[in-house]
């Protein structure tokens, strides 16, 4: 089966209610290719090795978290900036991205989707202005920091590095995905034992000891796989196209 592009670019957009989102990037269809989709192949973030996937598995479009056009990024169409867009342009396949606005999503989102695969029960949000996307929840039962890391290990299947700033067990935890370290003060706030990211800065490890909570950096790919899977497993759902979802490996 196929479906027209603007369909499916239409159907996301209202899904992931992007016009909801100030984001440093376009949310939706950012490289028009051919005018129908029958296969559409999904990533974390739109680089040239995940391209040349796409292109090998004769995909209509692609559909990532991370995809182009940055605020503060130069704007010619030159280097490796040029030769993707190039790529893409000749072998007539879409480009769709939403940034924000899958993150937030309230059933598939990045913060969701890392709390299913982690067991965690969602109470509420963070809940401030900056650090909206968040979520507080608690684990079914205490866990010992050790044995929580194990935990991240296992099922994201990258060690996460733990700071430690207490030594009581882990039970209230707040988290959000990719690069957002700073959240460590609005969860400290919340009373959270423990605070999950995907980065983590030099001054991390003061501001985890200082306030008295643990922080676990997960890794920001690591943390971020299961919004745009789980996405295009919608998609291929609602309407019977063929889906992949490729997951290239990075540390970070």
């Amino acid at each position: 089966m196929s479906l027209e592009l603007s369909q499916l670019v239409a159907g996301l957009d209202e899904l992931l209610a992007v016009q909801d989102f100030q984001d440093y990037c376009p949310n939706g269809l950012q490289v028009e290719g051919r005018s129908r989709v029958a296969r559409l192949m999904t990533g974390v973030t739109a680089s040239q090795a995940l391209i040349e996937r796409a292109v090998e598995w004769q995909a209509d479009a692609i559909l990532v978290h991370h995809g182009y056009f940055w605020k503060g990024e130069p704007q010619p169409l030159t280097g490796m900036k040029g030769r993707r867009i190039k790529t893409l342009m000749q072998k007539d396949i879409s480009l769709i991205a939403y940034h924000l606005p899958l993150d937030a999503h309230a059933e598939l989102g990045n913060n969701q989707q890392l709390a299913a695969l982690l067991g965690i029960q969602v109470t509420g949000v963070m809940d401030s202005p900056a650090w909206p996307l968040g979520l507080v929840g608690e684990l079914p039962e205490a866990l010992s920091a050790a044995d929580f890391s194990h935990l991240l290990s296992r099922k994201l299947k990258r060690e996460p590095l733990h700071l430690a700033g207490h030594a009581r067990p882990l039970k209230k935890l707040a988290w959000c995905t990719g690069s957002a370290e700073g959240g460590i003060f609005r969860a400290a706030q919340l009373g959270a034992d423990a605070y999950i990211s995907g980065e983590v800065s030099e001054k991390t490890l003061h501001e985890a000891r200082e306030l008295g909570i643990d922080y676990f950096a997960a890794g920001h790919h690591a943390t971020e796989r299961y919004g745009v899977k789980a996405l295009g497993e919608w998609v291929a759902k609602q309407w019977g196209i063929e889906q992949e979802f490729v997951d290239l490996d990075n540390p970070v």
